[in-house]
């Protein structure tokens, strides 16, 4: 009986640890990419401290004014990421991931470029479907899942990026998606303003970007959990 004790307890100890170590491992994986407080971990597209433009209110992250677009001062490879967001009446943002830096951008310009989770007040202006809210901009256009708050409300959106597979939800609810490798995506970059920048897209890594378009925009609760060591 002692011994059948002692091995039940050995085994409770030893389920108890692998619990509270697969609970850390999990909780090492995501990241609070805004504490709710301030600007850290964010840049300008530099790589400089963010100064104008941008700044917290009541716990929100808010582009309130022109800054240019902000960039995490981390890269980034395989991820989901959960935000938070609402956009002012006629607005029009986005956040961009995976960014990387292109010799021969669009119209053959040099600049950084991402794959775009688009924001946007659909029902503000008339808007072609690839360029609406959860779009992959210019390329992909959302499913008949999708269900976009009114405007001043806040949505919860999702980008998954695991290898070449992009997931984009809005309101719990998975709105498009993509391999980047495939012959849809081929076409559909070719045939867009991406056409001419080589390699669109195809980096494994990159910053994510919360785009400055001229509008007032709000974030909360900015969390990436890492799938690279799944």
């Amino acid at each position: 009986m002692n011994t059948w004790r002692r091995i039940c307890a050995c085994g409770t100890v030893c389920m108890t640890v692998l619990l509270i170590s697969s609970l850390v491992q999990a909780e090492s994986r995501v990241i609070d990419l805004f504490d709710g407080r301030t600007l850290d971990g964010w840049t300008t597209e530099s790589g400089s401290p963010v100064t104008q433009g941008w700044q917290v209110e009541d716990g929100l992250l808010v582009r309130h004014e022109r800054g240019g677009a902000i960039y995490t001062a981390e890269e980034y490879g395989d991820f989901q990421l959960d935000f938070e967001w609402r956009i002012a009446p006629g607005g029009n943002s986005g956040i961009k991931y995976r960014v990387a830096f292109y010799e021969k951008g669009v119209r053959g310009n040099p600049g950084h470029l991402g794959c775009e989770y688009q924001l946007f007040d659909d029902a503000g202006r008339r808007i072609n479907p690839k360029n609406s809210t959860a779009s992959i901009y210019d390329l992909f256009a959302p499913n008949d899942k999708k269900q976009l708050k009114p405007v001043g409300q806040f949505n919860h959106s999702r980008i998954v990026a695991r290898g070449t597979h992009v997931e984009h939800w809005l309101n719990g609810e998975k709105v498009v998606e993509v391999d980047t490798t495939s012959d849809e995506w081929k076409r559909r970059s070719e045939e867009s303003k991406f056409g001419i920048v080589e390699g669109f897209f195809q980096n494994p890594r990159g910053r994510i970007q919360l785009q400055d378009h001229g509008s007032k925009v709000w974030f909360r609760q900015i969390k990436l959990t890492l799938l690279d060591e799944e």
